[in-house]
């Protein structure tokens, strides 16, 4: 007789958004993870694994841990929004969510402090109480290492998601994320997710398709830039990490080279150049860029 095989979800929130964001920012896809078909390619990757019916795999567990901003720093940075439709996915998919605090660095920027920590003891005392057969991980800081071996000790199989990708972000700022070999080889079942989803992709894989489909409850999407081109030139061009920035009162305005017209070319853009632009939004932080860009040519002498 079949019986109910017990699985926990433990999301690291941090990750995961990195995870999510490359695939809206730099994959072809250009959608975040959902996290409703992920699930669902969960349980059906454990039930082939674990060599029974997908109806005998349950989720019992599902937990994510993320640092956040104050109320007043998310106003200000226009992140309101954007939380309150991470914390809506999550409570559709009964995902308990554990926030902590964001803790000023020297240098003013925030960071998270502890979230691993509280991630571990939150996993290994429902581990213990509710007798996972399946332990489900989206990490990949090798800290978790010590928590995988704890969790095997009990009997537990572990199952790791890791992606492996590097990319440059909207402001030429270097991204990306690696699995800790040392953790990826602890583990039971280790899911290389990129080389899956590729390959689901390729395949037509309806499964691997889900994991991006489109959220139900979307936001009222306002116009990407306004229509009143605006013109000035150019002040600085980084062309090695495809970013630059336009003289724009009463700061310069950034500009990401993927927002130059299709009829325009990075490769002629000069600083001191005059160019036409737009102003529209970074979908990533709510701040405002140059978009539609196009270089005006000089007027020639008759």
């Amino acid at each position: 007789m079949n019986q109910l095989l017990k699985i926990g979800l433990y999301y690291d929130g941090n990750y995961l958004s990195n995870v999510s964001n490359y695939y809206y920012f730099q994959h072809a896809f250009k959608t975040r993870i959902n996290i409703e078909g992920l699930h669902e390619f969960l349980i059906q990757k454990i039930s082939e694994l674990e060599e029974t019916k997908k109806q005998y795999c349950k989720i019992t567990d599902a937990h994510y841990f993320r640092g956040r901003l104050n109320a007043a720093d998310a106003k200000e940075m226009n992140k309101l929004y954007p939380d309150r439709v991470i914390d809506d996915m999550l409570m559709m998919e009964n995902v308990v969510a554990h926030y902590m605090p964001l803790v000023p660095k020297k240098d003013g920027q925030k960071e998270e402090k502890g979230i691993d920590v509280l991630l571990a003891l939150e996993c290994l005392e429902n581990a213990l109480a509710r007798k996972f057969d399946v332990l489900i991980l989206v990490v990949c800081d090798s800290d978790y290492l010590h928590l995988v071996r704890k969790i095997s000790a009990l009997g537990i199989r572990v199952m790791l998601l890791s992606w492996n990708f590097h990319y440059v972000d909207d402001f030429g700022i270097e991204r990306g994320t690696f699995a800790s070999w040392e953790l990826t080889r602890a583990c039971n079942y280790p899911m290389m997710m990129q080389e899956m989803i590729e390959e689901g992709i390729l395949n037509g894989d309806t499964l691997v398709n889900n994991i991006f489909r489109q959220y139900e409850t979307k936001p009222t999407i306002k116009p990407s830039f306004d229509q009143n081109p605006k013109t000035s030139i150019i002040v600085n061009l980084n062309k090695e990490k495809g970013y630059g920035f336009i003289q724009y009162h009463p700061d310069n305005i950034f500009f990401h080279f993927s927002q130059i017209a299709e009829s325009e070319s990075a490769e002629f853009l000069f600083e001191g150049d005059t160019i036409e632009f737009c102003i529209g939004t970074n979908e990533r932080d709510g701040k405002k860029m140059a978009k539609n860009i196009r270089k005006i040519q000089p007027a020639e002498d008759n």
